[in-house]
C-alpha cells in the first residue's frame, strides 16, 4: 500500500466519523409530534337562528340585556359554578397517543335568544306596515290572533307602486279610447262598456311592438356578425390564394423568365448585374408577400372561427326574439278581435240596453253580415246574378260600402269619414288617409294575387277562360313580369314569346292552341282593358271582413293600417252597411 491510499482511507474515516456524529444528533433534536384534537360536528349540533343582517335587528331593551346578562355565559357568578362531572377530561400529557372524541352539546344563550325575538318583531311590524297594520297587529300575530289591516289593500297611500300601476294602465286605456271614440267619433258618452277590452288590446299591442323592435335589433345583431364572420373568411380566402405555393412558384418562374430575357439582352456586365439584382429582390418580394399572406390567412381564419360561437348564440337569440314578437302579434290580433266585438255590441244600443252575448273572435254568426261569393252556398236566392266565368254583382242599392270605395266612390268615402270623424276637419284627414290606405292596400293584395278580370275580346286573353287568364298571370309574376294595375307591366319589363309560351304552360294550358303570339308591341299593352277584381278576392279570402280575415289578408301591408284596426268595431259595419 502507498503512502497516497493511506492518506485517502484516513481521511474517509475521518469524514465519516463526523458525518455519524452530526446526523445522530441532528435525530436527537428532533420536536416530538404534536398532539392532534379532532372535532366532529353533526347536523343542527349547533341551534338554528333567524336569518338576517345587522339593519335587522331591533335595538333589545336595557331590561332584556341585563335578564340576559345574568346567569349567561358570561356572568362572573357562573363561571366557577360549572359542574366538573359533566365535563369531557382531555389528557394533555404524552401518556396516551390515542385520539379522544369529545361530544359538544347544543347549550342556549338567553342574550342570543333575546336578540332573534327582538328581530322577529321589527320583521313583523315592517311587512304589516307594508300593507296598512297597525303596530298593534305585531302583539297579536306574537299572542297567535290573526293580523288586521287598517285600511283595505290598494286604497289610498297604502296601494304603494301597484296604485301607480293602475293609474297609468287606466290613463293609458283612457287616452286609446278617446282617441277610438272622441268627439265626433260617433261613440256614446258615459262610462266605456269596452274599457277592460280595449285596456288589454293596448297592453297586448304595445307588449307586440315592444318585441317586434327586440326582434329586429336581434335580427340585426346576428346578420352584423354573420357579415362580420363572412368579412373574415373572405379576407382568409384571399390570403390563402397569396400563400397558395401553386401561385408562388408561378410568380417565381415569371420573374425567372423575366431575368432570362433581361440577361439574353444586356450588353455590359452591369446590365448583366441589374438584371440579377432585380431577380433577386422579386424573388425576396415574392416571398415576402407569400409569408405575410400566410399568416394573414391565420389571423382571419383564427378570428372567423372564435365568431362561430357568437353567431350561434346570436341566431339563437334571433330566433327566441322573432317567435316571441310573433306570438305578441297574434295576442295583440286576438285581443283587437275581442275589442271589434264588444264595440260592434255596444254600437247602436242604448245605455240601459242588455248585452248581447259575445262570440268568438273571427265567428260569424247566422245574422251577422258577410260578403258572399256570387253563387255561393249561403248566398240570397235570387239576390245575385250568376256567372260562372264573370263573377259580376248586382247588388242594386243594397251594395256594400267597401265594394264601392274599392271601386273609387267618392260619396261613399266621404259618407264613412264622416261617420267616422263627425264634425272635426283633423279626425276627417286622418280617417281619409287611413280609409285610403286600407283600400290601397286591399287592390295591391288583389293585384299580387292575380285576381284580375280580362276582356272575353282580347286577341289572346279571349283563347283562355277567366281562371286560365289568371293563372297565365301569376305564371307571369313569378317571372318577373308583373301587373302595375294600370294596364303595363312594373319597371316596363315585356315578356317575350318565349316567356308567354313558358307562363301558359306552367298555367295547364296547350301552348299549341295559340296559333299567333302577341308581337313585341302587343305585348307591351297585354294587360290594356285589364281591371283589377279586388271585390272578388275580397270576399273569396275575407268575406266576413274579420280582423283576423283582414290581417291574414293583407299580411305585411297590414301594419302601417294600425288606427284602422284599433277601431275595427266602429269601421267594419260602415263597411259592411250600404
Amino acid at each position: 500500500m502507498t503512502a497516497s491510499e493511506f492518506a485517502f482511507l484516513a481521511l474517509g474515516l475521518v469524514l465519516g466519523v463526523a458525518s455519524g456524529a452530526a446526523l445522530s444528533i441532528v435525530i436527537r433534536a428532533r420536536p416530538p409530534a404534536p398532539r392532534e384534537v379532532r372535532v366532529t360536528v353533526h347536523t343542527d349540533a349547533v341551534p338554528r337562528r333567524l336569518p338576517a343582517t345587522l339593519s335587522g335587528f331591533a335595538p333589545p331593551s336595557a331590561a332584556v340585556v341585563a335578564a340576559a346578562a345574568r346567569g349567561g355565559p358570561a356572568d362572573p357568578t357562573t363561571l366557577g359554578a360549572a359542574d366538573e362531572a359533566t365535563r369531557t377530561p382531555v389528557p394533555s400529557g404524552s401518556e396516551s397517543k390515542e385520539p379522544v372524541g369529545i361530544p359538544i352539546r347544543p347549550e342556549t344563550d338567553a342574550l342570543v335568544e333575546a336578540l332573534d325575538a327582538a328581530s322577529t318583531v321589527a320583521v313583523l311590524d315592517r311587512a304589516l306596515a307594508a300593507v296598512g297594520s297597525t303596530g298593534g297587529s305585531t302583539r297579536a300575530m306574537a299572542n297567535g290572533e290573526p293580523p288586521r289591516a287598517s285600511r283595505p289593500i290598494g286604497s289610498g297611500e297604502s296601494a304603494g307602486a301597484g296604485g301607480g300601476a293602475g293609474g297609468g294602465a287606466g290613463e293609458a286605456a283612457g287616452g286609446t279610447g278617446s282617441t277610438v271614440g272622441g268627439p265626433g267619433g260617433g261613440a256614446p258618452s258615459g262610462p266605456d262598456p269596452c274599457a277592460d277590452e280595449r285596456r288589454i288590446a293596448d297592453e297586448r299591442c304595445a307588449l307586440a311592438d315592444r318585441l317586434k323592435e327586440a326582434a329586429q335589433v336581434a335580427a340585426d345583431r346576428a346578420r352584423e356578425a354573420q357579415r362580420a364572420y363572412d368579412e373574415h373568411t373572405g379576407r382568409s380566402s384571399r390570403a390563402a390564394s397569396v400563400a397558395d405555393p401553386r401561385a408562388v412558384r408561378a410568380a417565381k418562374e415569371a420573374a425567372w423568365t423575366d431575368f432570362r430575357r433581361g440577361n439574353a439582352g444586356a450588353q455590359s456586365r452591369e446590365a448583366v448585374e441589374a438584371a440579377a439584382r432585380d431577380w433577386l429582390q422579386e424573388i425576396d418580394r415574392i416571398n415576402r408577400t407569400a409569408q405575410e399572406a400566410e399568416q394573414e390567412a391565420l389571423r382571419e381564419r383564427a378570428a372567423a372561427g372564435a365568431l362561430v360561437n357568437i353567431i350561434e348564440r346570436v341566431s339563437l337569440e334571433a330566433d327566441a326574439a322573432r317567435i316571441n314578437a310573433e306570438t305578441a302579434a297574434e295576442a295583440c290580433i286576438v285581443a283587437r278581435e275581442s275589442l271589434a266585438t264588444c264595440e260592434e255590441a255596444h254600437r247602436a244600443l242604448p245605455p240601459d240596453a242588455p248585452v248581447q252575448p259575445e262570440h268568438e273572435p273571427g265567428e260569424v254568426t247566422e245574422e251577422g253580415a258577410r260578403l258572399l261569393l256570387v253563387g255561393s252556398p249561403g248566398s240570397e236566392p235570387g239576390g245575385l246574378a250568376f256567372d260562372e266565368d264573370a263573377p259580376h254583382r248586382v247588388f242594386g242599392e243594397n251594395e256594400p260600402a267597401i265594394l264601392k270605395l274599392l271601386r273609387g266612390d267618392r260619396g261613399t268615402m266621404v259618407r264613412v269619414v264622416a261617420a267616422l270623424a263627425g264634425g272635426d276637419p283633423a279626425e276627417q284627414r286622418r280617417w281619409q288617409l287611413a280609409l285610403s290606405g286600407l283600400v290601397d292596400a286591399i287592390i295591391a293584395r288583389a293585384i299580387e294575387a292575380s285576381a284580375l278580370e280580362f276582356p272575353r275580346d282580347h286577341p289572346f286573353w279571349g283563347l283562355f277562360s277567366q281562371a286560365q287568364s289568371r293563372d297565365v298571370a301569376t305564371a307571369l309574376a313569378s317571372f318577373g313580369y308583373r301587373f302595375d294595375g294600370l294596364g303595363g307591366f312594373i319597371d316596363g319589363r315585356v315578356p317575350s314569346q318565349r316567356d308567354l309560351s313558358l307562363a301558359v304552360g306552367y298555367a295547364g294550358s296547350d301552348p299549341m292552341r295559340v296559333r299567333t303570339w302577341p308581337s313585341e308591341q302587343e305585348a307591351a299593352e297585354l294587360y290594356r282593358g285589364v281591371a283589377v277584381s279586388a271585390g272578388d278576392f275580397l270576399a273569396a279570402a275575407a268575406g266576413g271582413l274579420t280582423l283576423g280575415e283582414m290581417v291574414g289578408l293583407l299580411r305585411g301591408r297590414a301594419e302601417g293600417l294600425t288606427d284602422v284596426w284599433n277601431a275595427w268595431g266602429r269601421v267594419r259595419p260602415l263597411l259592411l252597411e250600404p
